[in-house]
């Protein structure tokens, strides 16, 4: 199949549009096309959109990664004439600065290393391979033939705004009868311009429309009309508008209202997020579409300026629209109960995770849209219940190797000097549009950061728990391995790393316990890379990494291991030198990645339990916020889960679900900065193995323990999780004096059932109802890692 070769251009940073005529002269038996358009692109033949993705291709670092799109277009080719057309937009390519764009608050400092362009101009590669009945083949490609004209997109920035001219629209631009006289040739972009990184075929799921909501018309406020969509969302916005030649619509969507009713850009006090779509009318009252195309927009509400009652000029809309987009819309699990608040937990964070699943894992999509990295293994369990995240993952991992440093990269400096990272450090986003490379005097490095670097190798981990391919050990452990070697260069005097976060997002001011936690993950590391180099065979690496972790278990224990004074042992945090001053995430780390003596596990199962009872809720950060949860359901205190996440006020899930909220905030708090951000998700792990029990004991759930729990408050749930051997459904119900478990297992996954955790004071008896599958697993394997 032939390979994409030449790329096009009108010359323009701007949008265009480009089309070509092509004769088909026989019968087609198969006709593939490859597509790239920088930054962003839409692919017609005929008029006829080609496949129902959008927002293609997905984002990359463009000078090492560049993907294409291969479409089937069998069935869009006709005999005769046919017309090729793409759409081509921004995106990160050259980054459209019009209204708002992402720049770092005043209390950093400025920062040296400000976004790059990838090219001069927007470009356009296709190639179009025929195959015809009788053998014969034909290729299509882009060359100085094709046509090209400035789009009615006049600006599209990433962060969501286009500014769109209704009087520039090529109707029937697409189609064959359309006149493209007044249209000029396309420029053929020399080599020296051509876009520099390696194509590759976009193998990730495409972004794709899931939902459409309609908007409902709140409210006038101030000449603005403010409308709700039900639903915050990452969304392509879609309405009809009717007027004077020449009128503007502008558009401002927010995640929230004021209290007066006014559609809300300010993120916090912290940035006003003055994202706007303009709509400038082309025909004079005829209705007429306004469509995003290149980017989307982020939130629940928006306020219409422009609208006008009067009957001299009057401006009118209809048939207002949002169409939820991600790239995780395939389902892996279900989970539904009888109480409703736990049904609202999910599917607020299910939303959360779909709206920041759009090529990349953004941490947000209203503020910055970064792809940082630590919620691929924070989340990883989360998400991989409810997603199918196994060739999201492969490009997340990829997106990292590709951004990982080797000892000749730079950034620069306050002063203008070279800055070198350092060979294997692992940037905290991948790809990184934005590099803030140096620390924040008093908060830490937020381009160097363990637990977001540490995905490399833990997110890894994940995606074999989930899928079981071994494969992706193999591609991702040399990268592993070099950033392990990094992290080692940067521990203290003291034997711990601590130049990052610490617990981001903890809400007890002092606790991010950077040396604790970022140690901790060191000695993850260590550990989960000495599991990959026994499977893959690295012998030498095996011994090194085994002493590494003996090393830093033994420094860990001697300087954070201290006898509290009611006799319990316990870890202290080493910023707090003066007092004994003790986290729930620095006692469940330790116990969940296995760095506690065994002779005084019991002890710090006590002091994590009398931390979580001293403070009556979840005082973590998104760092230590999975081990905390995990933690609690490993030891048996699941009853202290189900209250901490229904209190009715923060830190609390339930709290957000009272203040009305569609998706998880970024922080445990009214009004925070993101009303978006999936990173604290966690919770929804525990619903599979927590509440449903579905544990996997062997990679890709070859053998799984089914442990289920009824909280308090529930009589029923049912949950399902589908893995490559079929369904795995765990239904149970409380009847009386007893509780029915029916399970459903595929053949070839062998189970064991333990059921001890149904057993209640008021349900003593377990019925289980239906039972598939291979009896023989020890729950007892499940240890304090899945792979030890």
């Amino acid at each position: 199949m032939s390979e994409l070769k030449q790329w096009i251009t009108n010359g323009s940073k701007t949008p265009f549009y480009a089309r070509k005529t092509a004769k088909v002269s026989k019968e087609v038996k198969k006709a593939t096309a490859k597509v790239c358009g920088l930054g962003q692109f839409n692919f017609y033949i005929n008029g006829e959109k080609v496949d129902d993705h959008i927002l293609d291709p997905g984002w990359t670092d463009y000078r090492k990664i560049i993907l294409y799109v291969t479409f089937d277009v069998t069935s869009y080719l006709k005999r005769g004439e046919n017309v090729l057309g793409a759409e081509v937009g921004n995106g990160w390519f050259i980054k459209d600065d019009e209204h708002y764009t992402f720049t770092f608050p005043g209390f950093m400092p400025p920062n040296p290393n400000p976004y790059q362009p990838y090219g001069k101009n927007l470009v356009l590669a296709v190639t179009v391979d025929i195959e015809y009945e009788d053998g014969s083949r034909e290729v299509i490609q882009t060359d100085d033939k094709w046509k090209v004209k400035e789009h009615m997109v006049q600006h599209s920035n990433v962060y969501g705004s286009e500014t769109i001219d209704g009087s520039k629209a090529q109707n029937g631009w697409n189609r064959q009868d359309f006149d493209d006289s007044g249209w000029e040739h396309a420029y053929i972009v020399p080599a020296c311009e051509a876009p520099v990184g390696k194509l590759q075929n976009q193998s990730q799921p495409p972004i794709r429309i899931i939902k459409e909501y309609e908007g409902l018309y709140l409210h006038d406020f101030n000449n603005r009309k403010i409308y709700d969509f039900s639903q915050n969302m990452s969304g392509i916005l879609s309405l009809e508008v009717k007027g004077e030649k020449g009128k503007i619509i502008k558009i401002y969507p927010a995640e929230k209202l004021t209290p007066e009713g006014d559609a809300d850009q300010i993120a916090k006090e912290w940035v006003t997020v003055d994202s706007c779509i303009t709509y400038i009318i082309g025909q004079e009252n005829q209705w007429e579409t306004c469509e995003m195309k290149f980017t989307y927009f982020a939130g629940r509400y928006i306020a219409v300026e422009g609208l006008t009652d009067e009957d001299t000029g009057r401006t009118e809309m209809r048939n207002l629209r949002a169409y939820a987009i991600t790239s995780a819309y395939e389902q892996s699990g279900t989970f539904s109960c009888d109480d409703e608040r736990y049904n609202q937990i999910y599917h607020m964070i299910e939303k959360t995770v779909e709206a920041n699943m759009v090529s990349v894992h953004t941490d947000c999509p209203t503020i910055e849209r970064f792809a940082w990295q630590e919620p691929n293994h924070l989340m990883a369990a989360s998400i991989m219940y409810m997603k199918n995240g196994e060739s999201l993952w492969r490009k997340f991992l990829q997106d990292m190797r590709v951004g990982q440093h080797t000892k000749e990269d730079y950034f620069y400096d306050f002063s203008g000097n070279k800055f070198y990272p350092g060979d294997g450090m692992m940037p905290g986003q991948a790809p990184c549009y934005i590099p803030n490379v140096l620390p924040v005097p008093g908060m830490g490095s937020f381009y160097d950061i363990i637990p977001w670097g540490s995905t490399c190798i833990l997110g890894t981990y994940w995606h074999y728990m989930f899928y079981g391919d071994r494969s992706i050990i193999e591609e991702n452990y040399d990268a592993g391995l070099r950033y392990y070697k990094y992290l080692k260069t940067k521990l203290n005097k003291d034997g711990f790393i601590n130049h990052g976060l610490g617990d981001w997002g903890n809400p007890e001011e002092g606790a991010l316990a950077r040396e604790n936690i970022e140690t901790a993950f060191l000695y993850a590391d260590a550990v989960v890379l000495m599991q990959f180099a026994e499977i893959t065979g690295r012998k030498q690496d095996l011994i090194m990494l085994q002493r590494d972790a003996a090393d830093i278990r033994d420094n860990y224990n001697k300087k954070l291991l201290v006898q509290h004074p009611e006799g319990f042992w316990c870890y202290r945090t080493w910023d707090h030198p003066d007092e004994l001053y003790l986290t729930q995430a620095g006692q469940a780390l330790p116990l969940y990645w296995g760095l506690v003596p065994e002779d005084k596990e019991e002890d710090i199962v006590k002091a994590f339990h009398c931390v979580l009872e001293e403070k009556g809720a979840f005082i973590a950060g998104e760092v230590g916020l999975p081990y905390v949860i995990q933690t609690a359901r490993r030891y048996g205190m699941n009853d202290l889960i189900c209250q901490y996440i229904l209190k009715p006020e923060h830190p609390s899930y339930y709290a957000f679900i009272l203040a009305g909220e569609t998706t998880l905030g970024e922080y445990w708090e009214e009004n925070p900065r993101s009303h978006c951000h999936d990173m604290m998700g966690h919770i929804i792990e525990w619903y599979y193995n927590g509440i449903a029990g579905i544990i996997p004991i062997e990679p890709g759930f070859k053998k799984i323990v089914i442990r289920p729990y009824l909280p308090e408050t529930m009589n029923e749930f049912c949950c399902t999780y589908k893995t490559r051997y079929g369904e795995i459904r765990v239904k149970v119900k409380a009847k009386g004096n007893t509780v029915e478990a029916e399970l459903k297992v595929p053949q070839e996954i062998e189970y064991t059932f333990d059921g001890r955790n149904l057993k209640t004071p008021s349900h003593t008896q377990v019925v289980i109802l239906e039972k598939q599958g291979i009896q023989g697993v020890s729950y007892e394997k499940e240890g304090r890692m899945l792979l030890l």
